[in-house]
This record gives C-alpha cells, sequence and structure tokens, in this order.
C-alpha cells in the first residue's frame, strides 16, 4: 500500500514536470513568434516608408478620391504594423501618399498616386492626357450633370439619330472653350464650389475657358443612351462635354456612368491595382515597373528627387498654372 502510494506521488510528480517543461516550450516559441513578427513589422514599414513613386490603382464607384486614398494609406499602415497617427509621430516618420486627378464619387477607373517623393511628381503627371468611357443619357438634366443629381430639365429626344451624335462631334473636338460645372472641386474663397451649393448659397457659374480634347468618337448609340471615347488634356470635364452635346442637340443629357480608362501612362486594364492587391509588395512592384512607363525628363525628376532633400509637397492643393481644377487637383496626405 505504501509502495503504491509512493510509485503514484512520482508519477503525479513526473507528470507535473513534463507539463511544466511543455509550457515553458510553448511559452518559448510563442516568444520566438512574437519576436520574429515585431522583426517582420518593423522589416514592413522600413520597406513602406522607403517606397518612392506613382503608381495607378483601380478607383471603383462610391467613395471619393480622397476617400479611396485614405483608404489604401490605412491598410498599408495596418500591413506595417503602424496604423496609427501617434505612432508615426513618436518615430517622427510620416507615410506621404498623394493622388493626382480626382475622380468624382460616381465615377471608376484609373487614379494615379504618388507615394514618398514620388508626390512631388504628380503635378508633372497632370499633363498627360486622359481617357475616358462615358455614358451620356439624352432627355434629362440634372443640377450637378450627373445621375447623381436632381433633374432640372426634360426635354424630347426621340427625333435624334446616331448620324446627328457623330456629327456634331466634330465641334467639340481640338481647343474649345468649356464653362465647368457647378458642382466640382473648383473653389470659391477657399471653400468647394460643390459645397456652396448645396448649403444652398448662390453660386455664380465660372467663365468658359480654354481646354483640350484630342479625340472624340461615338461608340454606341441606344436611345436615350450614347457611349463616348474621349481622349482629352487637364482641367477637361466630361459632365459639361455630355450637357453641352444635348443642347447642341436642341435637347439636354446627363452622364449616366464615366470610367476613367487611361491617364498618362497609365492604363485601367494593364497597370491600375484592385484593392486586393494594395499591398507592400505588390505596390513595389508597380513602383519598379512603372518607372519604365513614364517619360524621360519625369524619370529624371525622379531621380533628382530622391537625391534632393527638398521638404515634401505638404499642401492639400497644388495645381497646374496656378488654377484650382477638379481633375488637375493633387490631393496629399
Amino acid at each position: 500500500m505504501v509502495s503504491s502510494l509512493i510509485a503514484d506521488t512520482a508519477s503525479d510528480a513526473a507528470g507535473t514536470a513534463a507539463t511544466t517543461v511543455a509550457a515553458a516550450a510553448a511559452a518559448e516559441v510563442a516568444a520566438r513568434t512574437s519576436s520574429q513578427a515585431q522583426v517582420s513589422k518593423s522589416a514592413l514599414a522600413a520597406k513602406l516608408l522607403s517606397l518612392s513613386g506613382v503608381f495607378a490603382v483601380h478607383k471603383p464607384k462610391g467613395p471619393t478620391s480622397a476617400e479611396l486614398l485614405n483608404r489604401l494609406k490605412g491598410k498599408l499602415l495596418a500591413e506595417a504594423g503602424m496604423p496609427s497617427p501617434e505612432w508615426n509621430k513618436r518615430q517622427k516618420q510620416t507615410l506621404k501618399i498623394g493622388h493626382g486627378g480626382t475622380l468624382d464619387s460616381a465615377a471608376q477607373g484609373v487614379l494615379v498616386v504618388g507615394i514618398g517623393k514620388g508626390t512631388k511628381m504628380l503635378t508633372s503627371m497632370l499633363s498627360g492626357s486622359k481617357k475616358y468611357i462615358a455614358v451620356g443619357e439624352l432627355g434629362r438634366a440634372t443640377d450637378t450633370l450627373d445621375s447623381t443629381g436632381k433633374v432640372t430639365d426634360e426635354k424630347p429626344y426621340d427625333k435624334i439619330t446616331q448620324e446627328d451624335i457623330e456629327g456634331i462631334l466634330q465641334k467639340f473636338t481640338g481647343n474649345i472653350m468649356q464653362v465647368p460645372p457647378l458642382y466640382s472641386a473648383l473653389k470659391k474663397d477657399g471653400q468647394r464650389l460643390s459645397t456652396l451649393v448645396k448649403r444652398g448659397e448662390a453660386v455664380e457659374a465660372r467663365p468658359a475657358r480654354l481646354v483640350t480634347v484630342y479625340s472624340i468618337s461615338l461608340l454606341r448609340f441606344q436611345p436615350p443612351l450614347f457611349t463616348l471615347d474621349v481622349e482629352c488634356g487637364g482641367g477637361f470635364y466630361i459632365r459639361s462635354l455630355v450637357n453641352d452635346i444635348g443642347r447642341e442637340l436642341s435637347s439636354c443629357a446627363n452622364v449616366l456612368e464615366l470610367t476613367r480608362t487611361k491617364q498618362g501612362p497609365f492604363t485601367l486594364e494593364e497597370h491600375a491595382l484592385p484593392e486586393d492587391r494594395w499591398t507592400i509588395d505588390d505596390i513595389a512592384q508597380s513602383l519598379e515597373h512603372y518607372t519604365s512607363l513614364l517619360p524621360d525628363e519625369l524619370a529624371s525628376k525622379k531621380s533628382k528627387s530622391e537625391r534632393s532633400s527638398d521638404q515634401v509637397l505638404s499642401c492639400e492643393y497644388i495645381t497646374l498654372n496656378g488654377t484650382k481644377r477638379e481633375e488637375d487637383s493633387v490631393k496629399t496626405l
């Protein structure tokens, strides 16, 4: 009986010792894993902060360009384990990221993004051409010139033919004068016109300004819808174009759908990263690949900016020729 009790006690002690050893081993593995994770996050953070250049993302319908930029920045910071502004402030490091060429919230397509010292290149990118596929709706005008606004007028369109539309497109090609929409990022006294209009404040239409349309063609006509393929320069508004086409046809029209298919060298199909590829590694690969797409003068500017100690772009909007334009704005966060 006594020997049996001693044996049981010895067995219990051995079991406890084994459990203790196993727990210690597990704790050591967990500590090692945690340490490796911290090293990995530190490496990712360093890689993220070293990124510099210009790339493109695919903006879906819904968010504004600024909201999408915030989403992109949030995903990158979270991946690198540095999700809070307070972390950046403590480390005295910041992620500089901006976009060039605003897309309306209802529009989708290519949005060019600059990261690190690549934000300095965005104003140069804006001087390049842009391509759009726009679906217009005849017979209905809205206050925003697109389907998101309130209907302000309705006119018949049943007698308009495909030949009628094709016959007037030449009038909207080349260097033309265009009145920008009231609902835009153009500013008055430091505030967007769209914000003032939504408040119910009286806002005068901006004077017509010179813009450039390189090409425009009619892809489809299924009344009341017509689809245009447009290549234009900076500061051009597709919404104004569609509105003007409606008037020229003795009717009215608004933009039903808008897709930017190209900006500068970046195309929607080949270069715009979808959200599931908004990772540090994917963007690093894109920056390396896209450098070859940039014009020689931009690549030269990129090299100079990387060697320069100049202060990185910090203002909210920088525009070409000193004019603030919705599609010619550089937004940095």
